[in-house]
């Protein structure tokens, strides 16, 4: 069930100050699913969510707001020294207040602290808010993959150096 503007204002606007960026739990880890769910038309599995969890459990983050989880980013280090971005959502009702902008900066803060030697993505060529958050944050697109999502949609994929991320103003 999704709510319509009618039932619940939209955007709901917060002060960043009052949101809490911090490592998931699996206590969260329904939240997280529930805001997948409200995000992607492509979600991943729980399986995945938990083997992220595990396995990245300073890089997968949630913020919350008075006590409820309104988005999640997930990244990783590969053993190349690539760090990655796997997944980042808010929570449709918050989204517009800075959040997802907050938990990129600590996921790539965390990445780049453990020593990764870049950082990518991939993002819908479609997606253009989620585009010029990563242009914002100093990401550059690389190249375009092509059929990258099961709906054939090509995506960007994006790359930021830690150069880049110490560069920007």
């Amino acid at each position: 069930m999704s709510l319509s503007s009618r039932d619940v204002p939209f955007p709901r606007k917060i002060p960043l100050s009052l949101v809490t960026i911090r490592p998931a739990t699996l206590f969260d880890l329904s939240e997280v699913m529930r805001i997948e769910r409200q995000s992607f038309r492509e979600q991943y599995p729980r399986g995945l969510f938990l083997m992220f969890l595990e396995a990245n459990p300073e890089t997968f983050l949630v913020a919350e707001y008075n006590g409820k989880v309104v988005g999640y980013v997930m990244g990783y280090l590969r053993p190349d020294m690539e760090g990655h971005i796997m997944s980042i959502a808010v929570d449709p009702l918050y989204r517009g207040n800075g959040i997802g902008k907050a938990l990129m900066e600590v996921v790539i803060d965390r990445l780049i602290k453990r020593g990764a030697r870049y950082i990518g993505l991939e993002v819908r060529v479609s997606n253009e808010r989620a585009i010029k958050l990563y242009e914002k944050l100093g990401f550059k697109k690389m190249k375009i993959i092509k059929g990258y999502y099961s709906d054939g949609e090509d995506a960007y994929y994006m790359v930021l150096t830690p150069d880049a991320w110490g560069d920007r103003s």
